[in-house]
C-alpha cells in the first residue's frame, strides 16, 4: 500500500475524522465551522431553533394559530369543496340533476309510505311541502354525519403528502353537502309555492336557520371525524344512527299531533328540541304559512283536559274539538331559536377543541 493510503487510513493529512473535524497535516484534528461544513451546530438544538424562529412541523399549534390557519385556508376549502361537487356526479348521465333528483325521489318514497299508507299527514293542513322541506333539511344533516366520520381515512393520501390543519377535509366536505342543499332548496321553493304556500317575509328566517345548522353539522362532523380517524368501525355505524335519528325527528309527521305524546308531555318536549327536530321546525315555520295558522289555533298544554278527552274517545264519546286541541305540546318558536343557537354553539366550540387537540395524530398508524 502507498504512503499516502497508509495516511488516509490512520487519518492522515487533510482527511476527515469524525463529524465537523478535519486532520490537519501533523495528525491532529481541528474543528470545522458547522455554518461552513453545512453540520449541526455546537449549541443545543432548542436554543439554535429558537434563536432562528424554527418549529417542529408535526407539532400542534395553539387553537387561535390554528383557527388562524383555516381562515388563511378559507380560499382552498372552498376551491377543493366546489370542484370535488362537479365531479361527484361527472361520470353520470344526468350529472349534477341527481343532486335534486336523490331527495325527491326519497320525499316520493317517504310519501307513499308515511303519507298514504300509515297515514301520519293526520294534522298537517300541507303535508307534501311539509314532508319535503324535513327531508332536505334533514338530508344535510345525514350526509353531513356519514361523510364526515370516514373523511380522514378516505384522504390518508393527501394527508401524509401535505402539511395544511386537518380540519380542512371534514370542513370542505360539509361545505360540498351545504351546496348540494342548496340547490335543493331551490326545488323546494318551487315545491313550497306550488302548493300555494304564499311568499312572505317569513322566508328570510330560513337564511340563518340553515347557517345555524351549518355550524352544527360542523361541530359534530368534527368528533365523528376524529373518532373514525381511530375507529373505522364508526363509519359503518353511523348511517344506523342516523336513521333512527330521521325517525325520531318528526321528518315525516308533525311530533305534537302525534297521538300516542298526547299523554307523554315530557316525550313529546324531549323529541321536539332535537337538534334536528329544531332545525326542521325552524324552517318549516319559515316557509309554510299554514302551518304557521295551524300551531297558532292550537291552547296551551293541559294535562288534565287532554286526559278528559282522550278518556271519552276511549269510551266512543266525541270529545269537544276544544279539548283536543289542549293535547298538543308545542314549543315556542322563541324556544326553538335558543336552542338551536344554543346547540350549533355548544357541537362548535366542543368539536373545534375535540379534533384539534389530536391534530398530530391524524395520517399516522
Amino acid at each position: 500500500m502507498s504512503e499516502r493510503g497508509r495516511a488516509s487510513r490512520r487519518g492522515g493529512p487533510g482527511t476527515l475524522n469524525a463529524p465537523g473535524a478535519l486532520n490537519s497535516a501533523d495528525g491532529t484534528t481541528t474543528a470545522t465551522a458547522p455554518g461552513r461544513q453545512g453540520l449541526l451546530p455546537d449549541e443545543p438544538l432548542p436554543e439554535f431553533a429558537a434563536r432562528h424562529g424554527l418549529k417542529p412541523s408535526a407539532a400542534r399549534p395553539p387553537a387561535l394559530a390554528y383557527l388562524k390557519q383555516l381562515w388563511q385556508r378559507r380560499h382552498f376549502i372552498v376551491a377543493f369543496a366546489t370542484a370535488r361537487n362537479v365531479a361527484m356526479y361527472s361520470e353520470a348521465r344526468l350529472g349534477q340533476v341527481w343532486q335534486v333528483l336523490t331527495p325527491l325521489l326519497n320525499a316520493a318514497v317517504y310519501f307513499l309510505i308515511f303519507g298514504v299508507i300509515l297515514d301520519t299527514k293526520r294534522g298537517v293542513p300541507n303535508f307534501i311541502p311539509f314532508l319535503v322541506t324535513g327531508i332536505f333539511i334533514f338530508n344535510f344533516t345525514q350526509r353531513s354525519f356519514i361523510i364526515a366520520s370516514r373523511v380522514i381515512n378516505d384522504s390518508l393520501s393527501l394527508i401524509r403528502a401535505l402539511h395544511f390543519p386537518r380540519a380542512c377535509l371534514p370542513l370542505a366536505y360539509i361545505l360540498i353537502e351545504l351546496q348540494q342543499m342548496l340547490i335543493s332548496m331551490a326545488v323546494l321553493v318551487v315545491i313550497v309555492l306550488g302548493f300555494g304556500e304564499p311568499l312572505t317575509w317569513y322566508w328570510l328566517l330560513a337564511v340563518p336557520v340553515i347557517a345555524l345548522q351549518s355550524l352544527f353539522n360542523v361541530g359534530v362532523g368534527l368528533i365523528l371525524a376524529r373518532i373514525g380517524a381511530g375507529v373505522e368501525d364508526v363509519s359503518q355505524l353511523i348511517p344506523f344512527i342516523v336513521r333512527t335519528w330521521l325517525y325520531i325527528s318528526g321528518v315525516m309527521f308533525f311530533i305534537p299531533a302525534l297521538k300516542t305524546l298526547y299523554l307523554h308531555e315530557k316525550l313529546s318536549y324531549l323529541l321536539q328540541i332535537n337538534p334536528a327536530a329544531v332545525y326542521i321546525a325552524l324552517v318549516r315555520n319559515s316557509l309554510l304559512e299554514s302551518l304557521r295558522n295551524e300551531i297558532s289555533s292550537y291552547q296551551p298544554y293541559n294535562h288534565q283536559l287532554c286526559q278528559l278527552a282522550v278518556g271519552s274517545k276511549s269510551l266512543h264519546i266525541t270529545p269537544h274539538p276544544a279539548l283536543l286541541d289542549h293535547c298538543h305540546l308545542v314549543v315556542s318558536n322563541t324556544s326553538l331559536w335558543l336552542f338551536g343557537v344554543g346547540w350549533a354553539l355548544l357541537a362548535v366550540i366542543i368539536g373545534f377543541f375535540f379534533f384539534w387537540r389530536a391534530e398530530v395524530t391524524y395520517g399516522r398508524g
